[in-house]
């Protein structure tokens, strides 16, 4: 299994097919060509200083006679956690805040609207060793804590929507932890908060240890640069997941993800494109980068020896768009930047020639699954 040593897929086709080829080799594997972004020269040498990677790409759709284009630039960031996972709490927070601040500075240079972070980005993705401290030590408040404060800041400052997915302490609720990610309007205000609706336990993904599944459905959140949604890392395996986001209004649905290797990567790039062509609209996939080395060695039940990292994270985040078409993804080594720009009438105008949803019988939105206990009664009555 390829670990740090395979830059990307699309380094390979390009060194090794010719270029007629490599062409034709591209346009099977994502579809209809984007549009290289002609991004400033100043963004490319600040990533270039940052050390991580800067890509763009642009999605177009039909001119209207009654609708202009609806132009909205998305940013999504990958990134490997720069200190070791012994280093103390707080350090290990600044450090990522710090990171972030860097490259949300570049995103902004080219007119990036609305960012994503990777899954739980302030931390090492510690769900693995099943310990508790001191790993509940990155949780925080998903309204006041400190690191949607610093989202509110970044916000403010260059006008810019962010997702900032967290490990969530529920305070006003016996302090129960949520794998959760928050939107932050441009004018730095929160906007609202969606859950982890799916939750892994297989292999090391030992997070239910920690949270459970999500409690808040399927939340859509209008913008002013369009109507996005948050579908958390292992809800991508789950059609319906996207469904629900898609029925209750998404143009945009960002699935910020930490996996590995070892389990996802022939899967990866095959989910959020296929979600973004059955429910006519944006997907944005987002995985970190690296290995993770965590002091104590564990074990998950599966026969394995005990080790001290979860596997390798793969990076390779990508944009599908509801034509099928997509961007190259980002390496699977380095941290990086992927800035897409969408035209949002390219879903609607999707819709009308597939209609894949027009026999989706469903109440009026905002909709989402019924909760257990319905569920149960249901069960039940049959």
């Amino acid at each position: 299994m390829a670990g740090s040593g395979f830059e990307s897929l699309e380094q390979c086709l390009e060194k090794h097919l010719p270029l007629a080829e490599l062409q034709e080799v591209k346009r099977l594997l994502y579809g209809k060509e984007t549009r290289k972004l002609d991004l400033p020269g100043a963004a490319l040498e600040a990533a270039s200083r940052g050390d991580f990677e800067l890509q763009g790409y642009a999605f177009e759709a039909a001119a209207e006679q009654q609708r202009r284009p609806r132009t909205v630039r998305v940013g999504l960031v990958q990134n490997r956690t720069p200190l070791p996972a012994d280093t103390p709490v707080v350090k290990q927070v600044t450090a990522l805040h710090r990171r972030m601040e860097a490259v949300v500075e570049v995103a902004a240079m080219c007119g990036v609207n609305i960012i994503c972070f990777q899954e739980a980005w302030t931390m090492p993705f510690a769900f693995c060793t099943r310990e508790k401290l001191p790993w509940t030590e990155f949780a925080e408040s998903a309204e006041d804590g400190p690191t949607i404060k610093f989202c509110q800041e970044l916000a403010r400052k260059h006008g810019m929507v962010v997702v900032s997915p967290v490990l969530e302490r529920d305070s006003d609720h016996g302090d129960v932890l949520w794998n959760t990610a928050v939107v932050v309007a441009s004018s730095g205000a929160v906007l609202g908060k969606t859950r982890k609706n799916h939750i892994p336990r297989v292999g090391d993904f030992n997070e239910s240890t920690y949270y459970m599944e999500g409690n808040l459905g399927h939340p859509v959140f209008q913008t002013q640069f369009g109507r996005i949604a948050v579908n958390i890392c292992y809800g991508r395996h789950h059609p319906l997941n996207w469904l629900m986001y898609s029925i209750n209004g998404a143009e945009i649905i960002f699935n910020p993800s930490a996996t590995i290797g070892a389990l996802s990567e022939s899967l990866w790039p095959v989910e959020a494109r296929n979600a973004a062509i059955a429910n006519h609209c944006f997907t944005c996939a987002i995985n970190r980068v690296g290995r993770e080395h965590f002091p104590n060695e564990f074990t998950s039940g599966d026969g394995k020896k005990a080790h001290r990292d979860f596997g390798y994270f793969y990076g390779s985040s990508y944009v599908a768009a509801p034509d099928g078409s997509r961007t190259p993804g980002l390496s699977r080594t380095r941290d990086g930047l992927l800035v897409a720009e969408l035209d949002l009438n390219l879903c609607r105008q999707v819709n009308d020639i597939w209609g894949f949803k027009v026999g989706v019988q469903a109440p009026a939105p905002p909709c989402s699954w019924p909760a257990p206990s319905t569920r149960t009664a249901w069960l039940q009555a049959a």
